[in-house]
């Protein structure tokens, strides 16, 4: 059975899954959609935005020059 983005189990097949959410429709089974667990941790997320700055704080203006002329280079060169 395929899942979707976070695991979460549903229908294989495309009558499957009307009649999923035809029963959602009509109250006799919940959607349960958890969009406060993005199946990231919390602690990880925080580190990643405090080493952004950090390495933005470091940076030289020639150096954050050098790596935008390169980015655009590669963004163009497709």
């Amino acid at each position: 059975m395929p899942t979707g983005p976070k695991g979460e189990k549903r229908p294989a097949d495309v009558i499957g899954n009307a009649v999923r959410v035809m029963q959602i429709a009509t109250g006799e089974e919940n959607e349960n959609y958890d969009t406060t667990d993005d199946g990231k941790d919390k602690a990880a997320q925080e580190m990643g935005r405090k080493g952004g700055a950090a390495r933005a704080k470091n940076m030289t203006p020639e150096r954050r020059v050098e790596i935008a002329r390169k980015a655009a280079a590669k963004r163009w060169s497709k």
